[in-house]
């Protein structure tokens, strides 16, 4: 016997009741949520308006001169925010689904953790020179293969030190959260959504604020593509100020930076503030904090019936993606395993990785045998102390310099609020557009750049311990601050008994990527120019440097192997230590 279902037909006074009720919420709508559906519609116009440039073809009269007329700043700039945003998309989906796996599987994190620790070390210039090609042969004739080549660029100055970050705060969880998860018989699924992201997500937000920093660093070297010994140069404010900077021209370079810091203040403004605002909320407390995080943005957003009429409307869905996300299982892992059969596992697992590697290291090896000899190592080896000894005195300083102010701004909403938009700026100010300033002060104070080239490395690097901290302090709970302040504790003995222990896991993962970040920023900053007028340092990135412009991929592809050795290692010895002692000592 079969039973027949349907589904009911829509009466006159159903569809009449369902438009009343339509025309009801539209007649509770105020003039804030007409700002808001304006202002979304507006968005949407002009990212359609300029998006519809990066599906041209491209052509070598057109795309090799940058136009820098003044009036072509606007259109660069929104140029320039496209592509960041669409990176900072990618890099969030990235940072879920790499830090998620090294987390969760024992095994692929020994391969996933050095691996990031490789590929953070790798310059954004080596990045750009591989991408290129394979997104040109996908989009051939296309702009869009020279868009995703520079977004990939993009993309590599923002996942890392984000995956970092989520990775810690995965394996960091507090272990009240864990037996929450497990009491309820949360999926996978609902445990990833409903405890891991929201314990991490404060850490992730300030590290994404930071990556996006990152990205601006960079922005000069990721819109100048070169195909086929041909300079392609995408429209964008980093092109057009690296345009104005060859040109030598300072009255555009003061454009660039202008419209650069313009563009800094206001995604901070709506976009980073209103963020960090919400995720306080995701603090780990008992007791509320008596001053909290502000954003009139966000605050505006709060009025407006639109958030909660989307969520009425999405509700439908999430309820779907947790019906269909019990395919991942349920969190029951044991707490016991089996030592025996683990062991075996470990064991195959190894051989079949390591011959990967090993195959794979085998055959560079003939590439560069073939080419140049392996005597090529030699060179980049030595370089390579220079470089390593402005990187550990690089983040020694900052650590000193930033740590105390970042624990500051973390204890003081009112200060943050404040604090925010400089640091954001100054974390995103790109080195490029110093290289005039800084060849003019080299040249009259008669400053080697092997030792100012430190300086021009730290605006790439000191930011990610400051931001870090930041984070830190902002997740110490409120209840334990009030207690050491009940408690009469101050000076050394709070450092020693609350701060150190509170920030230590986020400096760990500041200073890690901060130390990645100083080896990265020494390609940019070991080799400036102005005009004419170039300098170069004695180091690693300069070596890089050069090897990328004269198109000497053997050399190229020595100078970012040994790059890696150098950054995995520091990483090894000395970083992950500190993880583990992080773990082990300072997990709530």
């Amino acid at each position: 016997m079969s039973f027949r279902t349907s589904t009911p037909t829509p009466t006159p006074a159903t569809r009449s009741s369902f438009s009343a009720r339509f025309a009801g919420r539209l007649s509770r709508l105020t003039w804030v949520d007409i700002v808001v559906a304006a202002a979304v519609l507006v968005l949407l116009y002009v990212t359609l308006r300029v998006g519809k440039g990066t599906t041209v073809s491209f052509s070598i009269s057109r795309h090799t001169n940058v136009d820098t007329s003044v009036g072509r700043l606007p259109y660069d700039a929104a140029r320039s925010l496209l592509r960041m945003f669409v990176a900072l998309g990618i890099s969030t989906a990235f940072t879920f689904v790499y830090a998620y796996t090294a987390a969760k599987s024992r095994r692929l994190e020994r391969i996933l953790i050095p691996a990031l620790d490789i590929l953070q070390s790798v310059p954004v210039l080596a990045f750009l020179t591989v991408a290129v090609t394979g997104f040109v042969a996908l989009f051939p004739g296309s702009m869009l293969g020279l868009e995703c080549a520079s977004i990939f660029a993009i993309f590599t100055s923002q996942a890392w030190n984000m995956t970092f970050s989520f990775y810690y705060s995965l394996t960091s969880l507090p272990r009240e959260l864990d037996e929450l998860s497990r009491s309820f018989g949360f999926t996978r699924w609902m445990r990833f959504w409903k405890v891991e992201l929201p314990s991490g997500m404060i850490g992730l937000v300030w590290n994404g604020m930071m990556s996006f920093g990152g990205g601006w660093f960079f922005l000069v070297a990721s819109e100048a593509v070169t195909l086929g010994g041909t300079n392609y140069a995408l429209p964008g404010v980093g092109s057009y100020a690296g345009a104005a900077i060859a040109d030598g021209d300072l009255g555009k370079v003061g454009w660039a930076i202008l419209a650069m810091a313009i563009m800094v203040i206001g995604v901070n403004f709506l976009f980073w503030r209103p963020l960090t605002a919400w995720a306080e909320r995701f603090k780990n407390e008992q007791s509320e904090a008596s001053e909290v995080q502000k954003s009139y943005v966000l605050d505006f957003l709060r009025r407006s019936h639109w958030p909660r009429l989307l969520g009425r409307t999405l509700r439908p869905a999430g309820q779907a993606l947790n019906r269909a996300g019990r395919v991942f299982g349920v969190d029951d892992r044991p707490l016991a395993v089996d030592r025996t059969r683990q062991r075996t596992g470990d064991i195959a697992f190894a051989l079949v990785a390591g011959g990967l590697i090993l195959w794979g290291l085998i055959d560079l090896g003939h590439y560069l045998y073939d080419h140049t000899g392996l005597g090529v190592f030699g060179e980049p080896l030595l370089l390579g102390i220079a470089t390593l000894a402005r990187v550990v005195v690089l983040v020694a300083a900052a650590t000193l310099v930033w740590v105390p102010i970042g624990v500051k701004i973390g204890f003081s909403p009112k200060l943050t609020r404040i604090a925010q938009p400089v640091v954001q700026v100054l974390a995103s100010f790109p080195a490029n557009f110093l290289f005039p300033l800084a060849v003019w002060f080299f040249l009259k104070t008669g400053l080697t750049i092997n030792i100012g080239g430190m300086f021009l490395m730290a605006l790439g690097a000191q930011w990610y311990i400051l931001f870090n901290t930041i984070a830190g302090a902002m997740a110490i709970p409120t209840d334990l601050r009030e207690a050491m302040d009940d408690l009469g504790v101050t000076g050394w003995q709070r450092w020693k008994r609350l701060i150190i222990p509170g920030i230590f896991p986020s400096y760990v993962t500041g200073g890690i990527t901060a130390s990645g970040g100083a080896w990265n920023a020494s390609i940019v900053s070991e080799v400036v120019g102005f005009g004419g007028t170039t300098l170069a340092a004695t180091g690693l990135g300069a070596y890089i440097a050069h090897a990328t412009e004269a198109g000497n991929y053997p050399k190229l592809i020595a100078g970012v192997a040994v790059m890696s050795l150098y950054v995995v290692s520091l990483n090894r010895f000395f970083w992950r230590r500190l993880y583990r002692l992080a773990e082990s000592r300072y997990s709530l």
